[in-house]
């Protein structure tokens, strides 16, 4: 049995192919009657628009390649919610992909979006050199969530004022009596403002940082919290770069006999669902992910619609805000 054509829709509904075309595309004045009853002709024949046939028709895939530094990081979670909330109400399909897994194959990272013809591109997190984004976006809308690396020219950026962030977490610590604060910091654009808002707020208080190096994972936060604490005076207080490392740095004060927060005050940054867990009941910065997501989408889909110059690159940072649990208190 041959499967229903866009004409058997029209049959059924009594109307036109081209206003079952508009109604399948959501566009163009239909009345609410005829729109109904095109959808109902849908539902009862079972109709699926052909993907192939409308992309060629609009020259357009309908489909947005995500490129994700790394799948692992629970915080893109939050964020891809946002991103596709959006574009699924603007009838766009998301394309996926793992930088990290690309690089350690020695793959191009943007080579399968490209042959696949995608729409547009969203860059989550810290991925592509500046050269080769800015040679992508001269071919597709490329939007980069949740990165601060300066981007080139007509490259959007949405991502969270780590900088703030940083400051709302060691101020909270800072108010808590807390002077022997250490920070395990990260690389990158973002672990360095994190890390510089930790360093300004505590110099504004007359208190002297320390910072530990780490790589944003639960194992680096392990390591640099053994090393912070086998200090001869050792911190009452951490404020690590992610909730990552957070996760790390409870497993160490644990190991070493230490209780949170009577011993050690600990707080996070990201308000991923692992510090949401009960028994990790984690202080963090919550950096509003999922509407860095939506944000990203709007940019993207402004880009589509030409509403504004395309040689501009637009910068939108969200407001964070910290989320106090149950890893901090003052110190005993």
């Amino acid at each position: 049995m041959r499967p229903p054509t866009i004409r058997d829709v029209a049959d059924r509904a009594g109307v036109s192919k081209s206003l079952v075309s508009l109604v399948l595309r959501g566009s163009g004045p239909v009345s609410p009657e005829k729109r109904e009853a095109v959808l109902r002709a849908v539902r009862e024949l079972g109709y699926r628009p052909n993907a192939a046939a409308r992309s060629l028709s609009e020259q357009r895939t309908r489909t947005v390649g995500v490129l994700l530094d790394d799948l692992r990081n629970p915080w893109f979670v939050d964020l891809l919610d946002g991103l596709n909330s959006l574009l699924h109400t603007a009838g766009l399909h998301m394309l996926l992909a793992d930088a990290r897994l690309n690089r350690r194959m020695g793959h191009d990272l943007a080579e399968p979006f490209l042959d696949l013809g995608v729409d547009g591109l969203v860059v989550v997190g810290t991925v592509p050199d500046p050269g080769e984004l800015g040679a992508l976006a001269r071919r597709m809308p490329v939007v980069v969530a949740g990165a601060r690396e300066p981007q080139p020219a007509g490259v959007d950026v949405v991502a969270g004022d780590d900088e703030h962030g940083a400051r709302l977490a060691t101020e909270h610590l800072l108010g808590l009596g807390h002077r022997r604060i250490a920070h395990l910091a990260g690389h990158g654009a973002v672990g360095a403002l994190r890390r510089h808002g930790f360093e300004a707020a505590m110099r504004a208080h007359g208190a002297e940082p320390v910072v530990e190096p780490g790589d944003l994972t639960e194992e680096g936060g392990y390591r640099g919290t053994v090393r912070l604490l086998s200090r001869p005076e050792r911190p009452t207080a951490l404020f690590a770069v992610n909730d990552m490392a957070s996760v790390g740095a409870l497993s160490a004060a644990e190991e070493l006999g230490l209780r949170v927060p009577r011993d050690l005050s600990v707080a996070g940054y990201d308000n991923t669902s692992i510090s949401r867990l009960r028994h990790v009941w984690m202080t963090t910065v919550d950096t509003a992910p999922y509407e860095i997501g939506r944000r990203a989408a709007r940019c993207l889909l402004d880009r589509f619609e030409r509403r504004y110059d395309e040689g501009a690159g637009r910068v939108h940072l969200a407001v964070p805000t910290l989320e106090i649990r149950g890893t901090t208190a003052p110190p005993s």
